[in-house]
């Protein structure tokens, strides 16, 4: 087996940012954007495919086949990633906690769930949830964390058991980042999200948990002290992809330099993912797979191995990852296919002002010029959707830390579904009337108040 060396991080951003689910017959909640009929399909056609004619019946088999691989590879597969944060971090000793075989205190689910960490209300028993809510379940007791992982309850995350039923190791799913739940049957604990930015999600805080940072110390050349330092900066929602590369862990000012989670739905049609437009939606499912979530395949990107601008990637040959066996490059195709069936959230009904909305949906398409990027329905660029940081009105840091040195249009069907945190790449504007006021500043628009007022309203509606 070839040996790779990489970073620990995981699914960014981008963060991880790849990732993702679908609405499918899946319960992914119950805000979920119905998808008609396409407007060019012949007349006469529609409706005919699932009853199959002799071409069409295989599309629309492989196409479910590719939709069932896909959702349980989102959901389920670690591609290995247990050989880091097992095995060579030790994280899982830190879960189980010194009475469960593992070191200190443990990790009980009322902390795994104040760092972000959510459960699948559908993988638990009913006798189990009766006892939760009848208070008949320790939440205190790192114990019941382990049973939660045993259930394959805990989203993203999975226990490997030994035959004594011991926690001996760990990886994590692309849904570690990318799902959350719907809260349903209490904070934390519902039916799952997929697609869904886990704002909640406190990467830092649960990696600095991990007994061994050794991995971290050598790679980045820096003490234990300063990687937990770094860690601790992001905050809750952020994660930072670029750091095993380029080994910036602030920002010049001294801020931390994590970007916010994104979400992984609504991404049909949208050309290049994350907030700086890497590449496309495969392109982030090899790299967060391979650099981030650290299990073992492919991947490959030469721009990856300039010294100067990736002195961290450029040293360990992140560039051009071929290790052995390839746990990855199999399962891209079906991963990307379910994720390009995640429609974007519907918002929740008295969520905005339709009247209001109505109103702001002219001033968006005309007055303010937001549909000059954000184009309906995808509501970013079709074709080649970057922008330099001029043209944005930000600095550059971010950008500069990807290989196309600009920012991407981001698409905003959903965007009520991720307003925690913040907006922009790194949550710096608070609200949406922040956003406005930078724009309408920037492209030297003036809007009345009402306008404004309405045009928040429009983009709450998306």
């Amino acid at each position: 087996m070839m040996k790779v060396k990489r970073v620990p991080l995981l699914a960014a951003s981008l963060g991880a940012v790849l990732i993702l689910f679908v609405c499918w017959p899946l319960a992914t909640g119950s805000h979920v954007r119905a998808q008609a009929p396409s407007r060019s399909t012949p007349r006469g056609t529609r409706g005919t495919t699932t009853s199959g004619s002799s071409t069409d019946r295989p599309i629309v088999q492989h196409a479910q086949r590719m939709m069932e691989d896909g959702r349980q590879i989102f959901r389920y597969d670690t591609f290995g990633s247990e050989a880091f944060w097992g095995d060579a971090l030790q994280l899982h000793k830190a879960i189980a906690g010194a009475k469960n075989g593992g070191v200190g205190g443990g990790v009980s689910p009322k902390v795994a769930l104040s760092v972000g960490l959510k459960v699948d209300a559908d993988a638990l028993p009913d006798a189990l949830k009766q006892q939760i809510k009848d208070g008949k379940v320790d939440l205190d007791d790192p114990a019941t964390t382990l049973a939660l992982l045993r259930l394959k309850s805990v989203v993203g995350v999975t226990g490997i058991f030994d035959a004594n039923g011991t926690l001996r190791s760990m990886g994590i799913q692309c849904a570690f980042c990318h799902s959350t739940v719907d809260d349903s049957f209490s904070p934390g604990i519902g039916r799952r999200l997929d697609g869904w930015a886990n704002r909640d999600l406190n990467v830092g805080a649960i990696v600095s948990l991990a007994p061994n940072l050794k991995p971290f110390t050598d790679l980045l050349g820096v003490d234990a002290a300063t990687v937990k330092k770094v860690l601790a900066s992001w905050g809750p929602g952020r994660f930072d992809a670029e750091l095993d590369k380029d080994g910036k862990g602030f920002r010049p000012d001294g801020k931390q330099a994590g970007t916010l989670i994104p979400p992984a739905f609504g991404l049909a049609g949208v050309n290049l993912h994350t907030w700086t437009g890497f590449g496309s939606v495969p392109y982030w499912n090899a790299y967060v797979a391979l650099g981030e979530m650290h299990g073992t395949g492919t991947f490959y990107d030469a721009r990856l191995a300039d010294r100067a601008q990736y002195p961290v990637s450029a040293r360990t040959g992140e560039s051009n990852v071929r290790s052995t066996p390839d746990r990855v490059t199999p399962k891209l195709a079906a991963l990307h296919f379910y994720q390009l069936a995640i429609p974007a959230p519907t918002p929740p009904v008295g969520s905005y002002a339709k009247d209001a909305a109505g109103r702001g949906k002219a001033v968006f398409e005309g007055k303010a010029k937001c549909a000059t990027c954000h184009v309906p329905p995808l509501f970013t660029e079709p074709g080649n959707n970057l922008h330099t940081p001029a043209e944005v009105g930000v600095d550059a840091f971010q950008a500069d830390r990807s290989p196309t040195h600009m920012y991407r249009t981001a698409p905003l069907a959903g965007l009520w579904s991720h307003e925690k945190g913040g907006f922009y790449h790194d949550g710096r504007f608070a609200t949406l009337n922040d956003v406005v006021a930078h724009y309408t500043a920037l492209l030297k628009v003036t809007l009345t108040d009402r306008e404004r007022d309405d045009l928040v309203e429009y983009l709450k509606s998306l």
